[in-house]
């Protein structure tokens, strides 16, 4: 059996993979899927400090107490970017990456070169984080969920620690000068990341690159589909 370590996006916590630790944990794997400092149970933490190799090393340190190697780790959305620190962090305990409609910028790129949203409504800021209005969520974000999970996520949403919004010049560096086994698998009705950017992903990394059929969210919303592939997945 596998162990497996989920790291969510933007405005979310651990609690979005919740139906896919289910099957994943039925099927006899051992499944972490922590909240990030300063995210969803966590919110109330959220201060100066908190960056994409902070919660990178939040996760090494976990994987270091609990004893866990062979791991395959997932990331979605802005989670690509804590996976990209967080494996040059503990290569040794891995077994794999998959980049699950992730962003993934390479040396000079930030998000805002890479994600599109020109309609959108630019999002409320603090002094430490950021977040779209509850109609915005409605309308935007989380438009591609329905009915009560589209309630439920929202009901769950949370202000996201600017710090783990991009990465810093140079942060994520060192994982693109490294090799890596890993894999790319993007949500073909989500516009972003942009379709290109994962075929680029998949292709610097000598990755093999799936698709599946679903929204920005196919934990949520596909989550026999996402288990399945996230078990099967080639090494």
């Amino acid at each position: 059996m596998t162990t497996f370590l989920l790291v969510h996006g933007s405005f979310v916590g651990g609690w979005i993979w919740q139906p896919t630790v289910r099957l994943l944990q039925r099927a006899g794997h051992t499944v972490f899927a922590p909240s990030a400092d300063g995210c969803a149970e966590r919110k109330g933490a959220v201060r100066a400090g908190i960056t994409v190799s902070t919660a990178a090393q939040e996760l090494a340190d976990l994987l270091f107490y609990e004893d866990v190697t062979d791991v395959v780790l997932v990331g979605t959305s802005t989670g690509g970017l804590i996976l990209e620190k967080l494996a040059t962090l503990v290569p040794d305990r891995l077994q794999r990456l998959v980049f699950l409609d992730a962003l993934v910028p390479m040396p000079g790129e930030s998000i805002k070169d890479i994600v599109r949203r020109p309609d959108a409504p630019p999002y409320a800021l603090t002094a430490f984080t950021r977040a779209p209005t509850r109609e915005d969520m409605e309308k935007g974000l989380f438009a591609g969920l329905t009915g009560a999970v589209k309630t439920w996520t929202i009901d769950r949403a949370t202000p996201h620690p600017l710090g783990l919004s991009d990465a810093q010049p140079g942060e994520l560096d060192a994982f693109w000068a490294q090799s890596w086994n890993a894999a790319v698998i993007r949500c073909t009705e989500s516009p972003n990341p942009p379709e290109p950017h994962q075929r680029r992903t998949a292709e610097t990394l000598k990755a093999p690159y799936l698709e599946m059929q679903a929204g920005h969210y196919p934990m949520l919303t596909d989550p026999e589909e996402t288990a399945r592939l996230l078990q099967e997945t080639p090494k």
